[in-house]
């Protein structure tokens, strides 16, 4: 993985099983780390407060912002109790957990929060290897971001992506790596449904985070029986 300067960075932080395991990469790359929370009107709002907590543990700088405006734009099961959230994606559209602009307000939001504090570096969670179907998580969306962010602002934001080319398994490894991997599987909150830890097994969120931690731990089993 790319080394990078020892400065300050901003992690686009939610709380969850990827930005934990961003927030402390983060955490071993600069010298400062702050992390910036969401509340976009989510149903599983309590990931607001687990992600307090945990900045808290990790002695990060910790800031809520509340951009509840984005559940008022589109439709989707995240932030609309009354639809039923997509178990799978449907083969002609986009599950209706994506919710429509999300990652481009959280980081053009971020990038204004960061240039006021002298930052040069965020970090967000977004992946392709298991995004979903969420075309805001795609590596030429970030690239193309970062540079519209840069012109507008008249900056050099770098936006780091650590989890871009892994999937859940690799990203298992990596928290396991960075020490964390009990308090990212027992303290996070991933799940759609608002339930920490494991979650509730059977929302999309769950069924990806699930499969990722059975195939690493099964793999770590066969590498220690070959030791």
């Amino acid at each position: 993985m790319q080394e990078v300067n020892k400065e300050k960075a901003l992690v686009v932080y939610s709380g969850g099983q990827d930005s934990t395991t961003c927030l402390f990469w983060a955490l071993k790359q600069f010298k400062r780390v702050y992390a910036l929370t969401f509340a976009y009107g989510q149903k599983h709002v309590k990931e607001v407060e687990v992600a307090r907590k945990i900045a808290l543990k990790a002695g990060v700088e910790w800031e809520m912002m509340d951009v509840s405006f984005i559940s008022k734009l589109a439709t989707n099961s995240l932030t609309d109790a009354t639809i039923e959230m997509d178990k799978e994606k449907p083969a002609d559209s986009f599950p209706n957990t994506f919710v429509p602009g999300r990652n481009m307000f959280f980081l053009g939001i971020a990038a204004v929060y960061a240039r006021e504090r002298g930052i040069n570096h965020i970090v967000t969670g977004v992946g392709q290897t298991d995004f979903s179907g969420y075309p805001d998580c795609r590596d030429a969306f970030i690239k193309s971001l970062n540079v519209t962010i840069n012109l507008a602002m008249d900056e050099q934001f770098v936006i780091h992506t650590p989890l871009m080319w892994i999937d859940k398994c690799e990203t298992w490894a990596l928290a396991d790596s960075l020490g964390v991997l009990d308090l990212v599987r027992n303290e996070t909150l991933t799940c759609y449904n608002g339930v920490e830890g494991d979650g509730c097994g059977h929302c999309p969120a769950c069924v990806l985070r699930r499969e990722g931690l059975e195939n690493y731990l099964k793999q770590k089993e066969n590498h220690c029986d070959y030791e």
